[in-house]
C-alpha cells in the first residue's frame, strides 16, 4: 500500500459525512469516522476489501505507512505499545494520529485538526475567558477529556493575545494543532518528537528562550508540573491542559504525582501561581455538531484556601464556583441551562450531561413555567370533594 493509496482512503473517509471528526481503524470492523459524537461505518464502493471488517495485516500496514519508517515512532510502540504523530493530507486536512497496540494488534485513530484558529465567539464559550490573554505571569490550566475541545479554547485565547500583545510566545506541542500566524506576538511552535524529546526538556529548555508566554500541550508528570510551576513563578504565563473532569480532580491529580511529605509545598506554590481552571465537556448539539459545556474557575482568596487545605464540607470548589458567578465563574449545571435555554440543546442531552441533575431539572422546569409550557407528565389532577366533605363531617361529629 503506497502514501497515494492512503491518502485516498483518508480522503474518502473525511467526505463520508458531515462534521467529521476523528478516523478509526480497529481491527474487526470496517472503516469507521466520528460525525458529530457517533461512530459510523465508511462506504468504500470502490475499495471492497475496505467495506469489509479490518485485518490485522491491514491495520499494521497502515501503520506503518503513516510512521513512514520513523525510527523514535517505531521504538515508542514497540516498547510502549503506542506512539503519537501528525499527518498531512496535501490541500485537504492535518490530523493527529494515534497508534496503539490492543490485543497483539494495531488500532489508529485520526483526530482531523482544524486548519483555522477558532475565536471565542466561534465555540459559543464565555467571553469571560477573554481576560486570560490579560495575564502576566501564572499557571492556566484547561481540562477535560480528550476530544473535549481544550486546544481549540486554548488556541482561541492565544489568537486574542496575538490580536493585542507584541509577545513572545512558545508552544510546546504533540502534534501542532493550530498554526498562529505572527500579528503582533511572535509565535515558536514546537513539536514532541520532531523539536524536542520530553515536555519537561522542552520546557526546561523555554526557560532560556526569553519568552512571555509558553503553552505545554499537556502535563502529564511531576517533572513537568515542577518546571511548569517554576516557570509560572519566575514571571511566566504558563497555558497547559489536564485529562481531568473538573477543577477539585485537577488539584488533587497535580498534588498526586508528588510524594506525601511534599504536597503542603506544592499546595502553597499552586495557591500563589494558580490563575484559572476552565474545564469543558462537548456535548451533541441540536441540528447536528457539539457544542462545550464550560466550568469556569478564577482565582480568589477562598479558592486560594481552598488549594491549601483541601475541600470540606461546605467548602468545595464547586460551591466557590457558584458562589462567585458575579466574577465570571460559571458551574457545569449553569452552562448546560444556559445551552438548553438557547435551543443548542435538547432536555435529555441537558440532563444526561449535568453534574446534579436536580439542579438541571429544576433550571429546565423554570424556564418551561416562564414560557408556560407543562414541567410535570401527571395529568387529570383534580380536587376530591366527596373526600373533603367526609372529612369535615368527621371533624364535626367528634366536636
Amino acid at each position: 500500500m503506497r502514501k497515494k493509496e492512503i491518502d485516498l482512503i483518508l480522503a474518502t473517509m473525511l467526505e463520508s459525512f458531515e462534521n467529521v471528526s476523528d478516523l478509526n481503524f480497529t481491527v474487526g470492523k470496517p472503516p469507521q469516522v466520528e460525525s458529530a459524537g457517533e461512530l459510523k461505518v465508511v462506504p468504500f464502493e470502490d475499495h471492497p476489501l475496505l467495506g469489509r471488517p479490518l485485518t490485522p495485516f491491514q491495520t499494521e500496514v497502515i501503520a506503518l505507512n503513516l510512521i513512514n519508517a520513523d525510527r523514535r515512532l517505531t521504538e515508542n510502540l514497540i516498547n510502549e505499545g503506542y506512539c503519537d504523530l501528525s499527518y498531512s493530507l496535501p490541500g485537504r486536512a492535518r490530523f493527529r494520529v494515534n497508534i496503539f497496540q490492543q490485543r497483539n494488534q494495531y488500532s489508529i485513530v485520526l483526530r482531523k485538526l482544524s486548519t483555522r484558529v477558532p475565536t471565542l465567539s466561534e465555540l459559543r464559550i464565555s467571553p469571560v475567558l477573554a481576560q486570560i490573554a490579560e495575564e502576566k505571569n501564572g499557571l492556566v490550566l484547561v481540562t477535560g477529556a480528550t476530544g473535549s475541545g481544550k486546544s481549540s479554547t486554548l488556541a482561541a485565547i492565544l489568537d486574542i493575545v496575538n490580536e493585542t500583545s507584541a509577545v513572545h510566545i512558545i508552544t510546546l506541542e504533540d502534534p501542532v494543532e493550530f498554526v498562529h500566524s505572527h500579528k503582533k506576538a511572535t509565535f515558536n511552535q514546537r513539536e514532541l518528537g520532531t523539536d524536542f524529546d520530553t515536555y519537561a526538556g522542552g520546557l526546561r529548555a523555554a526557560l532560556r528562550q526569553a519568552p512571555k508566554i509558553i503553552l505545554v500541550g499537556e502535563i502529564r508528570d511531576r517533572e513537568t508540573v515542577d518546571i511548569a510551576l517554576t516557570a509560572a513563578e519566575t514571571g511566566h504565563l504558563v497555558l497547559s491542559t489536564v485529562h481531568t473532569i473538573d477543577a477539585g480532580q485537577t488539584i488533587n491529580r497535580i498534588v498526586g504525582f508528588f510524594d506525601k511529605e511534599e504536597e503542603r509545598q506544592v499546595r502553597i506554590r499552586l495557591a500563589d501561581m494558580l490563575r484559572w481552571i476552565v474545564s469543558q465537556r462537548l456535548m451533541p448539539k441540536v441540528g447536528g455538531g457539539r457544542i462545550a459545556a464550560v466550568e469556569i474557575l478564577k482565582t480568589n482568596l477562598r479558592v486560594k484556601e481552598c488549594v491549601l487545605l483541601g475541600e470540606s464540607e461546605g467548602k468545595t470548589f464547586h460551591d466557590i464556583i457558584e458562589a462567585g458567578e458575579a466574577f465570571g465563574m460559571q458551574t457545569f449545571d449553569k452552562a448546560i441551562i444556559r445551552n438548553y435555554e438557547a435551543g443548542f440543546i435538547t432536555e435529555d442531552t441537558a440532563l444526561a450531561y449535568a453534574s446534579r441533575k436536580a439542579v438541571v431539572g429544576r433550571g429546565i422546569d423554570t424556564l418551561k413555567a416562564a414560557k408556560g409550557q407543562k414541567t410535570s407528565d401527571i395529568d387529570g389532577l383534580k380536587l376530591d370533594a366527596e373526600y373533603a366533605r367526609r372529612v369535615k363531617a368527621m371533624q364535626q361529629q367528634k366536636l
